[in-house]
């Protein structure tokens, strides 16, 4: 094998290796029949909420976590395989991925690593499940804000029962 082509292979395991660095999550998916149209559906999907969608050699990838001590992934690289890239939200590719599977069987989520942890098929598909981060904090306001209604509805209701006064401010 030339020089050349041995250095163009080193950058791109770098580059893989990079992108599981940088990246909040990584998921391998196995694309076996999905039509060029429907990967350019996907790419586009996941392009919206910034998941970077690549197909690399297998051997590449295996490099590159082996070199980023994620070597669970292994296993997996069999087959056509792509790699998303989740960079903002670390549910968004599994959430995606599973989201576009359930439409179209060809995809297949294998397994993948969500903030530093290997989660195999199972668990990916529990995350998939998870709110996008805007659900979450939507959740997270409306959990703070019940607690602050019930003291407003009490309240009410004790100025109510005096007949509709407010009770006196203390001096």
């Amino acid at each position: 094998m030339s020089k050349e082509i041995i250095e163009a292979k080193k950058q791109v395991v770098a580059e893989i290796a990079q992108q599981l660095k940088d990246s909040q999550s990584t998921v391998i998916v196995e694309y076996r029949g999905l039509t060029v149209a429907e990967m350019t559906e996907l790419r586009r999907t996941l392009r919206a909420e910034n998941v970077e969608f690549k197909v690399y050699k297998n051997k590449l990838v295996q490099r590159a976590v082996e070199q980023e001590g994620m070597t669970e992934l292994s296993e997996y690289l069999v087959g056509p395989n792509a790699v998303a890239f989740g960079h903002e939200d670390a549910v968004a590719p599994a959430r995606l991925l599973a989201g576009f599977a359930k439409e179209h069987d060809a995809l297949v989520v294998k397994a993948g690593y969500v903030e530093g942890k290997f989660l195999p098929q199972e668990e990916m598909m529990a995350v998939a499940k998870l709110p996008n981060r805007e659900g979450m904090y939507s959740m997270l306001l409306a959990m703070m804000k019940e607690p602050v209604a019930k003291v407003a509805r009490v309240i009410q209701a004790v100025a109510d029962a005096k007949g509709g006064e407010a009770a006196p401010a203390a001096e």
